[in-house]
């Protein structure tokens, strides 16, 4: 029986095709689906003026979110985006279903938001500044010296 031998060039070529194969695929890009998204075929069945919360929340399930102040809006948020290796990921696809409620808990008006819909908020670049001491890099780096006793494990009188 005659043994396979494995020169320097053989087994470099095979590492340098393994890895090709490994970063072409570290490459593809991601989907990532986030949050509720409930079946378009169920939302046919959501009627205005005919259903109740209890009714909704055991048709599509919880919601992602509750309006803070009455409690009478119910929000169904998802995301669908595409992540590609390194860089920051986009967002393809962002739905938000917004279901208000009267005040006996039935269903008065029903939303669907988009990606259209969204507004960019820009963030403000200031600081505040707060009150203390300005410390420097020295005291920064210098500054723990002597402070603790190393035998004991306890921190040093000050």
């Amino acid at each position: 029986m005659e043994r396979l031998k494995f020169t320097l060039p053989t087994f470099a070529s095979t590492a340098v095709c393994l890895a090709l194969v490994t970063g072409i695929a570290a490459c593809s890009s991601r989907i990532d689906q986030r949050g509720n998204l409930p079946d378009p075929d169920t939302l046919a069945n959501v009627e205005v003026g005919h259903i109740n919360k209890q009714g909704l929340a055991d048709l599509l399930g919880s919601p992602s979110s509750v309006s803070s102040f009455d409690g009478d809006t119910w929000y169904y948020i998802s995301e669908r985006t595409e992540k590609v290796a390194f860089f920051e990921p986009k967002v393809l696809e962002r739905k938000v279903l917004v279901f208000r409620f009267d005040s006996k808990g039935v269903l008065s008006e029903m939303n669907e938001l988009g990606l259209d819909d969204a507004t960019n908020v820009e963030m403000v670049a200031r600081k505040t500044p707060t009150a203390g001491n300005e410390i420097g890099v020295l005291r920064q780096i210098f500054g723990n010296l002597g402070r603790f006793d190393g035998a004991k494990g306890k921190s040093a009188p000050q």
